[in-house]
């Protein structure tokens, strides 16, 4: 495609193939109606760019194909540009769907919080904090405010390490461990609304705590983006 897109008439010469009869005023009137806007060049002419045509090309299937009126086009473009999707690889569905959500790959999985594949490891504080990248001041905060804590022989977990190594990541943005507690308590309310679900089997907490967590995820990254 030239670099500032497709004349009219190259855009007929693309399509012509698939509808024989299209011509120069069809193309202009879906413009005029709003279903396929392309960008103007400096003098004036329509560029089209590569969904510009595929757009068009919808439009025109779904006269030939469907039926549909421009009003019932409209509307199912609207529905793609606010991120539905067709139902057909042919791009054109007689309701536009909802694209099925996709595993968030920030959320472990149900495997890996049944797993207690940390419960092995026993760290002094000393190696927590060689571990981490962090301090030992940092470790001692961290316990302070509950975010670690170390098991009845004075070590800790691989649990532990997760957590001092996040915060010794933060602390280099200036963020202290006392600015962790909410955290703590954040998790702690989380795990007692886990702890109070009904189970049939033990093997649903992790179920549902994945949840939780898929939950709490959606809700931060929803909360940055706006």
């Amino acid at each position: 495609m030239a670099q500032h897109g497709l004349t009219i008439s190259a855009v007929l010469k693309t399509l012509r193939e698939e509808f024989p009869d299209l011509s120069v005023s069809k193309v202009r009137f879906l413009d005029a109606q709003g279903l396929v806007s392309p960008k103007r060049s400096d003098s004036g002419y329509r560029r089209y760019s590569d969904e510009d045509v595929e757009r068009l090309r919808f439009v025109l299937r779904a006269q030939r194909d469907r039926f549909w009126p421009l009003k019932i086009i409209r509307e199912a473009l609207d529905a793609y540009d606010r991120g539905l999707t067709p139902q057909d690889a042919d791009f054109v569905s007689a309701v536009p769907s909802v694209p099925t959500p996709t595993a968030d790959p920030d959320v472990p999985d149900v495997e890996t919080l049944a797993a207690n594949a940390n419960e092995t490891l026993s760290l002094t504080r000393e190696e927590l904090a060689r571990g981490a990248g962090g301090t030992d001041a940092l470790i001692a905060e961290l316990e302070t405010f509950g975010l670690v804590r170390p098991g009845a022989d004075g070590h800790f977990d691989g649990e532990a390490l997760a957590v001092a190594t996040a915060a010794a990541a933060l602390a280099e943005f200036g963020v202290q461990g006392r600015h962790l507690r909410p955290f703590r308590l954040a998790a702690d309310r989380e795990i007692g609304l886990v702890e109070q679900v009904p189970l049939r089997d033990e093997s649903q907490r992790a179920v549902i705590a994945q949840r939780c967590l898929a939950l709490h995820v959606a809700l931060v990254k929803a909360g940055l983006r706006h």
